[in-house]
């Protein structure tokens, strides 16, 4: 793998993406602007590709494009990122048993509507379907 003058698809390869994840990232500002070859391809360091893999493991982790560049930010700032990096994880896990929670309440509605339906056609005129519009 060359240092320098990768292509989108090479890079893309290494850093076990899409070319269209690539092509976002760039676009959102998480990775810099490519160099532009005199074809206008866009060529890739071997900087890029760590970089475009942190961001592919962050992402990984469940963490959002926003939470990302904060830790990118923090990290070109010259601090260490992990402090951010630990919060971020545990905003990610509330946000994950919030989830849960919601689902499972909703699996139990959808558990006692079904009960409630039982196997019986309602025969009852309705405008779509009467369990649903009895719930």
């Amino acid at each position: 793998m060359a240092l320098h003058g990768m292509t989108i698809g090479q890079t893309a390869r290494a850093a076990g993406l899409t070319r269209k994840a690539v092509r976002v990232y760039e676009a959102r500002g998480l990775l810099p602007e490519a160099e532009r070859s005199m074809a206008g391809y866009r060529l890739y360091t071997l900087a890029d590709v760590k970089l475009l893999t942190f961001i592919r493991q962050a992402r990984a982790l469940g963490l959002h494009l926003d939470d990302v560049r904060e830790v990118l930010e923090i990290r070109r700032g010259g601090t260490p990122p992990c402090d951010a990096v630990r919060d971020l994880l545990d905003a990610r896990i509330a946000e994950i048993d919030a989830t849960v929670v919601d689902l499972l309440a909703l699996r139990q509605t959808l558990t006692e509507t079904r009960e409630a339906a039982g196997d019986r056609p309602t025969g009852e005129p309705s405008t779509v379907c009467s369990i649903i519009e009895e719930a």
